[in-house]
């Protein structure tokens, strides 16, 4: 597996214009796409495949999943704006999202892919889709739907991150204790303090940029799409059956956005199928 960050993208216009940037909608954000960093999880020569994870993640969720996809496609995990080990700026709203990733696809010489993303890479990897379809061969949205989401318990999070004093922090498992308070669910304290790193002198600091996406947390609940847009090309949503992310109402307004589009439901998962159920979901996403 290989590491690497893509080099500042050309801009918009003349002979480095971007092919979706032009007819797709994003040229207002052109000025503000930023290198993404990704990781490579194999099968070079095949198909191409990118990898989105969600809010709080980066590209090291999917390593398993994505080494297992890698026998069918070359998978690419990326990590958004503002998480993991790409470069921090203001901006947290799906159209730059969006951007950043596009701009990825254009300096790697990427053809038409398979996007699949999580929950907020999700959200971004539709409204990709429905701006710059060229780009797109097939869409996975990862147990998200086109819709509005008010998220308490990602408040509670937020609030518990930015309480912590990290001058005094002695490690994750500290870390992870003084969120007890906030954040009752074990698994999701441990996967707050993942965000958290230390340099060699043992200082505590966020990986992510927890002002920024503190901000954009109104942004990131809305649902990115308009009434017009659609992607007509092969769609699967993957639903968690312990999740209540995808209901059963929400199929009018995913078929409205994306006509030719299936929802298969792991009924063992809850948020996290590429996590919780890798074998069912990676099976979900080859069938």
């Amino acid at each position: 597996m290989t590491s690497t960050r893509g080099r500042s993208p050309p801009r918009a216009g003349g002979d480095g214009a971007f092919p979706g940037f032009a007819k797709g909608g994003f040229a207002d954000w052109v000025d503000d796409v930023i290198p993404l960093f990704h990781r490579d999880l194999g099968g070079a020569g095949r198909p191409p495949l990118v990898l989105l994870h969600g809010l709080l993640g980066s590209s090291r969720n999917w390593q398993t999943a994505g080494t297992e996809l890698a026998t069918q496609y070359h998978v690419h995990a990326l990590d958004l704006r503002n998480h993991g080990r790409s470069p921090h700026a203001d901006g947290m709203t799906y159209h730059v999202l969006a951007a950043d990733v596009l701009a990825w696809l254009d300096v790697q010489r990427l053809g038409p892919v398979t996007l699949i993303g999580h929950s907020m890479g999700g959200k971004a990897a539709m409204l990709l889709a429905c701006r710059a379809p060229e780009r797109v061969a097939r869409l996975v949205v990862v147990d998200i739907a086109p819709k509005d989401y008010c998220w308490p318990a990602h408040r509670e999070s937020f609030a518990a991150m930015n309480e912590l004093d990290l001058t005094t922090l002695i490690s994750r498992a500290d870390a992870e204790a003084r969120f007890e308070t906030r954040v009752p669910s074990w698994p999701m304290r441990k996967f707050l303090a993942t965000n958290l790193e230390a340099d060699a002198a043992g200082r505590w600091r966020w990986q992510i940029n927890l002002p920024a996406v503190t901000r954009g947390l109104p942004e990131v609940e809305k649902n990115p799409l308009q009434p017009g847009d659609a992607y007509a090309g092969p769609v699967r949503f993957i639903a968690g059956g312990k999740s209540e992310y995808i209901e059963t109402s929400d199929t009018a307004v995913i078929c409205a956005h994306f006509p030719a589009a299936d929802v298969v439901t792991i009924a063992e998962s809850g948020h996290n199928p590429h996590v919780e159920t890798r074998a069912a979901f990676v099976a979900a996403v080859l069938a």
